[in-house]
């Protein structure tokens, strides 16, 4: 198995780095890390470094030696962005999580017309901070090093002035008065930005699907089940990953 992952502010150059507060207690206390162990220090935004536990002080203490020069993860192409409707309950943050493992780049909570959850005040807040702090557990739990961006929450015009930048644009919709095309099989570019809209539990609108379109955004489909909005980015975004040889 991969060396564990852990989030620190600046990624240390050496000879030595003593990881503490949450993340040493994680480290300590939950992992149980002992000397000799291998462990993986990022920042999360791209930049990671290598070493070797050298002791586990106290309840929250690692000290950690031997380690690597600096290394930066290229930004991924082409990036992958999903602009998320608001799900029910907890499972915006499965969403989150699971996206987050696939691959995803970027995920934008998106205040769709039929959206039941609504976002407003300090529960917007709250929600958010939610999905920041789930895409940060899981990037580090799938060993990555650069993890997804969670993006402010967009109205409908602003998810429409977004989608006119991506080299790919699409909205994940299934709808027998509405064609759409199998993600599938269309042409995807191989760098750029690519852009999926993933619409609420009750289906994108009508006008909605008139502005995605104006913006450039065809409608697309997955198969012939249809996936909830909890699962279909996810199922979506390793489609992608798929196609495009970024699993290559």
């Amino acid at each position: 198995m991969t060396a564990p992952v852990f989030v620190v502010d600046e990624v240390p150059a050496g000879p030595e780095f003593v990881l503490d507060g949450p993340e040493g207690r994680h480290a300590v206390s939950v992992k149980r890390l002992r000397p000799g162990e291998d462990v993986v220090l990022t920042d999360g935004r791209g930049r990671w470094t290598e070493g070797v536990v050298k002791a586990a002080e106290g309840k929250d203490r690692l000290v950690v030696a031997e380690l690597h020069e600096v290394h930066e993860e290229p930004e991924p192409t082409p990036r992958i962005t999903v602009v998320q409707a608001l799900p029910k309950g907890d499972r915006g943050e499965l969403a989150v999580e699971t996206m987050t493992e696939t691959g995803v780049d970027e995920i934008v909570p998106w205040a769709a017309a039929r959206c039941i959850t609504q976002w407003k005040g300090d529960r917007g807040l709250k929600a958010l901070t939610k999905w920041r702090a789930t895409a940060r557990e899981a990037g580090k739990q799938s060993r990555r090093v650069r993890f997804p961006h969670i993006a402010e929450p967009m109205t409908t015009k602003q998810v429409a002035a977004l989608l006119t930048t991506a080299d790919f644009a699409a909205v994940l919709h299934e709808d027998r008065s509405h064609p759409s095309e199998p993600l599938a099989t269309t042409e995807l570019p191989t760098s750029g930005s690519i852009v999926l809209v993933v619409g609420p539990e009750g289906g994108v609108s009508p006008e909605e699907l008139e502005a995605f379109a104006q913006a450039g955004a065809k409608a697309y489909r997955l198969g012939r089940s249809v996936l909830r909005t909890s699962t279909a980015g996810t199922a979506a975004t390793a489609l992608l990953l798929g196609r495009t040889g970024r699993w290559s």
